[in-house]
């Protein structure tokens, strides 16, 4: 209950009023081919996709991806996230500004990684 309480309180504030940029919002991914949706789901954070450009073929709207993060540092979050669409879990790490974030995760102990730059919509 804290634990939930404590997302939804840091995914509340807006940056013009908190010294940490919130997560919580729309964002376009960096290379173009999604747009998502960030915001609480039960004690979690989601991500759900609610744009795909025409033609990609492994994702599509309504995918979630569910973070299990907490904030380490004023503009960095450190967790793990799981991905039902492919049934993978990974590390995470989010560094969050006000219009940019960047992400990375690694799946297999960090054999295969991937960093994107995120934009706010």
């Amino acid at each position: 209950m804290l634990k939930t309480l404590a997302v939804l309180a840091l995914l509340a504030a807006t940056p013009a009023h908190a010294a940490e940029p919130s997560l919580e919002g729309d964002w376009s991914r960096g290379d173009g081919k999604a747009k998502v949706h960030l915001g609480p789901c039960g004690g979690d954070i989601c991500a759900v996709n609610t744009w795909i450009r025409p033609g990609v073929h492994d994702e599509k709207v309504g995918d979630k991806l569910v973070m299990t993060i907490r904030p380490d540092g004023p503009v960095k979050w450190t967790g793990t996230a799981f991905d039902p669409q492919r049934n993978l879990h990974f590390r995470m790490t989010i560094e969050v500004g006000a219009v940019k974030m960047t992400t990375h995760g690694c799946v297999l102990g960090g054999l295969i990684c991937n960093t994107m730059g995120w934009t706010r919509l």
